[in-house]
């Protein structure tokens, strides 16, 4: 991009009331058939309005048309049976009730291809779209199958590969693919997580993210954090080996957390999308804040490679919340526009 300090969100934004109940993850559709496309598209069309009326220079689908960042592209999937469900661990927090891997996982059909093309459709602005890693895809099922995380993680990264390059050709600039559980289990991320990634990613052309984050504002994340002490060092298990990956671009979590920001030196010549908007906080950053968080990762980013962005998505937060918050983040990066150059 030639924008400098481009701006964009990690992943969702809050659902219109009349779509699904607000505030709340895996809320259920309020329409049904032909009305919930409609009532999808055009909730994508509010989402893109408002981050265009807030100045956000990458702008999204902001998750509109699927409940859950991860279950949703599951659903699509064959060899993964919804209705055989068992209890598991999810990222070694909180235990959820899960669908089952009973088979060989496959993509028979594209899943988001045709709402990308209509996000395309909609502007001319760049476009990020948002998948879910392969390791956090294995870490929200039962295995009953290959019996192996890496063996999942792997069909699963071939699966999103020809996804991905569906999107790519459908207009997508830029591909993220979320992985929370980067942060918990890097014995696993250094040994197979990031070559599964890098599989995914092959071939492409656009850029690529891997956004990890400390998670959505909800209950169980926030318990886990105030079990982290008073620094926030898991960044540092797996930026080495992500620095030395073909990820163009590394999303994580900044502002109000208790990351060192100097573990930015360590993936130093990446471009980083840098958290600079708290998910887990009702209160309106003001836009020094958001600057001052931008100004201390300028330490360790070049102003070329600085993306500001929120730390995670905002489903969970109400749409003034939420708008109000784009509003900051767009501010506080103008802040530092101007500085910069001075």
């Amino acid at each position: 991009m030639n924008t400098l300090l481009p701006t964009s969100t990690a992943g969702s934004l809050p659902k219109p009331s009349w779509l699904a109940e607000p505030e709340k993850l895996w809320s259920p559709w309020k329409l049904k058939n032909n009305e919930l496309l409609d009532g999808k598209k055009d909730a994508l069309r509010v989402s893109l309005q408002e981050q265009k009326n807030a100045g956000i220079d990458i702008v999204s689908d902001g998750e509109q048309t699927r409940q859950h960042f991860v279950t949703t592209f599951i659903e699509h999937l064959e060899g993964v049976d919804f209705k055989k469900r068992e209890t598991v661990k999810i990222r070694d927090r909180y235990n959820a009730s899960v669908p089952t891997v009973v088979g060989p996982v496959s993509r028979p059909q594209p899943v988001f291809i045709e709402d990308a093309k209509f996000l395309r459709s909609q502007t001319d602005q760049p476009i990020k779209w948002a998948l879910p890693g392969p390791m956090t895809m294995v870490d929200t099922l039962y295995d009953d199958h290959y019996k192996s995380r890496k063996d999942l993680a792997w069909e699963f990264a071939k699966i999103l590969n020809q996804e991905a390059k569906e999107l790519e050709a459908a207009g997508v600039d830029i591909i993220q693919f979320d992985e929370p559980a980067f942060n918990v289990f890097f014995d696993e991320v250094n040994e197979w997580g990031i070559a599964c990634l890098e599989k995914a990613i092959e071939g492409l052309n656009c850029e690529t993210v891997v956004h990890i984050c400390y998670g959505y504002g909800i209950k169980a994340n926030t318990e886990w954090k105030e079990t982290l002490g008073s620094e926030w060092r898991q960044y540092e298990e797996v930026f080495p080996k992500l620095q030395q990956s073909n990820i163009d671009i590394i999303s994580l979590e900044c502002h109000n957390s208790r990351v060192p920001i100097e573990l930015l030196e360590l993936v130093r010549g990446k471009k980083i999308m840098v958290g600079a908007i708290d998910v887990a906080s009702n209160r309106i950053e003001t836009p020094e804040e958001v600057a001052a968080t931008l100004r201390h990762a300028l330490n360790y980013v070049d102003a070329d490679k600085l993306y500001p962005c929120t730390n995670c998505g905002m489903a969970p937060l109400s749409r003034e919340v939420a708008r109000e918050k784009l509003n900051a983040l767009q501010a506080g990066a103008e802040i530092i526009r101007l500085e910069l150059n001075k």
